[in-house]
């Protein structure tokens, strides 16, 4: 990797392109190139057939310049680093800071590739690409540009390998706050490779990570317990829990609301209660309130008829009371009919 750094002082992490995948790019650049060419020639050749030699000379001059030199320079600057080649092999051309190329970028690296590709047939090229650290030419150099690789092989993640099943869960109350990300890396790269290292050597590796851990946790491992199968095991604990944490975050945006309504009534029935007369007493009319239970909307419940305590026209009824009827616990000598409403609060 090369570390590029950028005009915000960022340094980025780029693999600068080798000279096999880049003499790859440039083989196919020049077959397309100089298919072109060929077929712009016979063009001309048909076209300038009436010319003298001269005429002929010059607008074959003109066609190399620019099938052969203006076309790589224009693909490039269009593409931004990117030509047919490059986009076969997976490389671009990028500058010095990591930033797109542009038209004097490209310009420099093709008037000096007519030296160093046509002219010397690459010889020039491959040796500085070969002396060069991150494998310029001298059109890169003079150019201030950079051919890297875009396309990167995905890196093979191999699972770490589980513990002994007799030390699952032997780690449940073990502190892991003060075990740093970089030594969980360490753990962790070395638990995936530990077969491919030699006995001797993958022992003391093993023993040294268990060292820093048990100075992080502060609790020593279980005694008989080898260096790997106490680093697996905690491993497996950190794995746990970060599932048991991210399962909990993922519920706790689920949750459940519970609505309790409460009304009253005065003996009626309403389109969401229900409520039973209870006589107050109060003069010479009786008025009572009871709790009416919500219901949902469109829902009739269905309650027994409530026969009066008292008045000559006592009987059952049912729905709202007629206005004739008396309340209940009053009488018709006392004052005024009741009409069976109590009056609003």
């Amino acid at each position: 990797m090369s570390g590029v750094v950028t005009g915000d002082a960022v340094v980025l992490g780029l693999q600068p392109a080798r000279l096999p995948s880049r003499a790859l790019a440039v083989l196919i650049d020049l077959v397309v190139v100089w298919a072109a060419y060929v077929l712009v020639m016979i063009g001309l050749v048909v076209a300038t057939a009436s010319l003298d030699e001269a005429a002929v000379a010059a607008v074959s001059v003109a066609a190399f310049l620019l099938v052969l030199v203006g076309a790589p320079i224009a693909v490039e600057t269009l593409s931004h680093g990117r030509s047919l080649g490059k986009t076969a092999c997976g490389l671009r051309v990028v500058r010095d800071d990591g930033g797109p190329i542009r038209f004097r970028h490209a310009l420099v690296r093709g008037a000096m590739g007519i030296v160093e590709i046509l002219m010397t047939f690459g010889v020039v090229a491959c040796v500085a690409s070969l002396v060069s650290e991150r494998g310029r030419r001298l059109g890169d150099v003079f150019a201030g540009t950079l051919v890297v690789r875009e396309r990167m092989p995905a890196a093979r993640v191999l699972p770490v390998p589980p513990p002994p099943p007799w030390l699952v869960g032997r780690f449940a109350g073990l502190d892991l706050s003060a075990v740093p990300e970089g030594l969980w890396l360490e753990i962790r790269q070395y638990l995936t490779r530990a077969r491919e290292l030699d006995p001797g050597v993958g022992r003391q590796l093993a023993e040294r990570l268990a060292g820093q851990l048990v100075a992080r946790t502060g609790t020593p491992p279980p005694a008989g317990v080898p260096a790997e199968a106490y680093l697996a095991g905690v491993v497996a604990e950190r794995q746990a829990r970060d599932a048991r944490r991210a399962l909990a975050e993922a519920g706790g945006g689920v949750g459940v609301g519970v609505g309790v309504g409460v009304g009253t009534g005065a003996g009626v029935w309403t389109g969401t209660g229900t409520g039973v007369g209870v006589p107050g007493g109060f003069g010479g009319g009786g008025a009572g309130v009871a709790p009416a239970a919500a219901v949902p909307s469109g829902f009739s419940p269905v309650v027994p008829p409530v026969q009066p305590s008292a008045g000559p026209s006592a009987g059952p009824r049912t729905g709202a009371p007629p206005a004739s009827a008396p309340a209940v616990g009053s009488s018709r000598e006392d004052g005024p009919p009741a009409t069976g409403f109590a009056p609003p609060a």
